[in-house]
């Protein structure tokens, strides 16, 4: 004969209330946070993977933020060197507009000009360092600030420019590195030279530039056309080499967004809960623990022991 234990049977509905609790705590928790654990633990059997995801994860996250400082630079990068080429342009279109009028009453004020717009470019700076000085990122690239600078006794060209022959490179994901650093000397070694030329002419015995052009100063101005426009097609290539860059980084930056979108949902796939399961999933817990609950309390109110008082 089977002897029945109160006690027993308390602990037995008790240890199921308990469960039900705990089934319904875990449901409740996959609900509210949509996750399938809170921390590796809860993965379990995918952990590893997760964490090696979550690795490629912040080291793309690491590049796309670093690349948009790289991009900032090049842009600015781009924007000097269109200034730079617009003064090659304007030099040229200065002298030409003088051999049109046969007069040069501001010729030299035009080039003065278009120099320092040169300059401008040539020193221009991104986050306080200055962007062509090669790793002379503290000192200006050009000293250069007038024609009459260029002219100066015992000087020559490579004496205006004080950058050095290092040139930036960023790595820009796992497998990229780029070259993004431009140099001031390289940009603007063949325009300082036709500004210098201009102005020796101007200091020297067929000068000044002032009012009707001369004979000589006609010849000279006609020869001269031609470096301006291979000035202005050497630094628009630099600038076209640059654009290319930019490019370049646009289109790793695409990739990483893309892969980052990727993993998103990779990781998602193993830590994200599949809300319908879990709702349905707490509803029977909801209804194993009103079912526990109920048995208990009726195991009370049939025990012996209520019985006897009864």
């Amino acid at each position: 004969m089977n002897r029945i234990s109160t006690t027993g049977t308390y602990a037995s509905l008790l240890a199921n209330l308990r469960s039900a609790q705990q089934r319904q705590f875990a449901a409740s928790a996959q609900v509210a946070t949509q996750k399938n654990g809170h921390d590796l633990k809860g993965f379990a059997k995918n952990a590893e993977m997760l964490t090696a995801m979550r690795s490629v994860q912040v080291r793309g996250a690491a590049f796309l933020e670093q690349n948009k400082l790289v991009v900032d630079k090049l842009t600015t990068q781009d924007t000097a060197l269109r200034q730079v080429a617009d003064a090659a342009q304007g030099a040229r279109q200065a002298i030409a507009d003088a051999l049109a009028s046969g007069r040069v009453d501001t010729l030299v004020e035009d080039m003065q000009a278009q120099m320092r717009n040169a300059v401008d470019g040539l020193n221009a700076r991104y986050g306080g360092k200055y962007l062509f000085a090669g790793g002379q990122v503290d000192t200006a690239p050009v000293t250069a600030t007038s024609l009459s600078d260029l002219t100066a006794p015992a000087t020559v060209i490579s004496d205006f420019f004080k950058n050095d022959d290092f040139l930036a490179q960023n790595k820009v994901d796992d497998a990229t590195t780029l070259n993004t650093g431009v140099l001031a000397d390289d940009v603007g070694t063949g325009l300082l030279t036709s500004f210098k030329a201009f102005q020796a002419f101007e200091e020297g015995a067929s000068g000044p530039f002032t009012g009707e052009l001369t004979a000589a100063q006609r010849t000279f101005l006609e020869g001269q056309l031609a470096n301006w426009d291979q000035s202005h097609r050497d630094v628009t290539n630099i600038a076209g080499r640059n654009g290319l860059t930019q490019k370049r980084l646009d289109s790793v930056n695409t990739d990483l967004d893309a892969r980052q979108s990727t993993l998103k949902e990779m990781m998602g796939g193993i830590t994200d809960v599949d809300m319908a399961t879990a709702v349905t999933n707490l509803q029977s817990a909801k209804i194993s623990v009103e079912a526990s609950a109920q048995a208990l309390v009726a195991m009370q109110d049939s025990s012996l022991l209520k019985l006897l008082r009864g």
